[in-house]
């Protein structure tokens, strides 16, 4: 009930308990880090800074909203959590959560990944969460989809559909989710306020952009949203949302009412969305290969207050090979887009000759997805080309909804 409280509240700043500060402080605040060697390998005059969230525990910025969601359900006496994860920093992170205040944790993980990240899954099974490919057929969300495609290669939507089922077949269980809805963005909204109290203290001006991946929405939310009322005052702010061109929410799909997952069991939202039973191609950035985005993303999109810009895998990860070789962190497929944006604004601003602040969220390091590194430096990695008539055919299942 906290957590719904949270989701619908219209108070601007809410107090995090001391039990969630005193986990957060194992880690927190997390570096604002200047990088340098990347501005001078791409010679250019603007001032490039990451905040580094790959130092938690789960090695992302997942464990911001994690562990408030274990501490809040345990507090209402909830014994186990049952969740979704795609690339699986989400599932590892409420893992670790889940272990930090004695709570069993069951986790629905997207095949492709689960198959192409075993050590993802390894983890989460150190900290004790018992963990699925979806889809399976423990639940009836998991075996339509089985029944229709028995070689799917799962998405988040379906996996969503296949926690929401578990949970509400248990009493003792409830479900989490590790991004898109408010209280999720929220949490991770620890990021962009440490980060512009850092760069404050580095005696540097408001940034000119601010960058982050984006496939729920919460970690680009999380470095983002604390930016907004800034932008709202008049400062030149550019948000700019980084997703993969081969799942292209926000750069390609409509505004309009969906469900967040591919059975349709949550309730409807109003998000850009390329269709709740759209399934993208089998990318390495597997946190981004969800079909919608947070709520309050895709509004202040609409509204022109963010923007979105879509890239295919092969230029990030080339784009995360000069970060590598140039700041030495090994950054997390999903990461690599967020870099990518960087890079470019800041080539951009060396043609213009113009100095810039960039900032971008470093949202996790790759040490758990170094097979996509391997297939990149084999010449294996493609870009998708996405055809119309794949959104399309997802689009038409959308909620009817009642324009009033």
């Amino acid at each position: 009930m906290a957590l719904i409280e949270q989701e619908m509240s219209p108070v601007r700043t809410i107090a995090i308990p001391d039990p969630i500060l005193d986990v957060l402080s194992i880690w927190r605040p997390t570096p604002l880090v200047r990088a340098r060697r990347l501005e001078a390998a791409l010679g250019t005059p603007a001032r490039i800074y990451f905040k580094n969230e790959s130092v938690s525990p789960a090695g992302s910025h997942k464990p911001n909203t994690a562990v408030a969601q274990a501490y809040y359900n345990k507090q209402e006496g909830i014994r186990r959590l049952a969740t979704e994860t795609g690339a699986g920093q989400w599932g590892s992170s409420l893992a670790f959560a889940c272990s930090t205040f004695g709570m069993e944790c069951t986790v629905y993980m997207v095949k492709v990944s689960y198959d192409a990240k075993p050590y993802r899954r390894s983890l989460m099974r150190v900290w004790g969460a018992e963990v699925f490919a979806s889809p399976t057929d423990k639940t009836n969300s998991g075996r339509a989809v089985l029944a229709a495609d028995a070689n799917s290669p799962g998405s988040l939507g379906i996996a969503i559909s296949e926690a929401v089922e578990d949970a509400a077949n248990r009493a003792d269980t409830h479900y989490a989710l590790g991004s898109v809805l408010n209280h999720v963005c929220l949490h991770q909204t620890v990021i962009g306020q440490e980060a512009k109290k850092q760069l404050a203290i580095a005696g540097e001006r408001l940034p000119d952009v601010v960058i982050g991946c984006c496939g729920g929405g919460s970690n680009f939310a999380g470095i983002a949203l604390p930016f907004v009322p800034d932008v709202a005052a008049g400062k030149k702010i550019r948000l700019m949302a980084v997703e993969p061109a081969s799942c292209p929410t926000l750069t390609r799909g409509p505004y309009a009412y969906d469900f967040g997952d591919t059975a349709g069991i949550v309730p409807i939202m109003k998000m850009h969305t390329l269709g709740h039973g759209f399934v993208p191609p089998s990318i390495h950035a597997g946190g981004l290969r969800y079909h919608g985005d947070s709520p309050i993303v895709s509004a202040l999109v609409e509204q022109g207050i963010m923007e979105a810009r879509a890239y295919g895998q092969v230029g990030c990860f080339e784009a995360a090979m000069l970060f590598a070789r140039t700041e030495g962190i090994v950054p997390a497929p999903e990461t690599s887009h967020a870099i990518k944006a960087a890079v470019d604004e800041a080539i951009a601003a060396r043609e213009a000759g113009e100095e810039r602040v960039i900032l971008f969220n470093l949202s996790g390091h790759g040490f758990f997805d170094m097979a996509s590194y391997d297939a990149y430096l084999a010449g294996k990695l493609v870009d998708h080309e996405l055809p119309q008539s794949s959104i399309d055919k997802a689009l038409v299942e959308l909620p009817k909804v009642d324009a009033a």
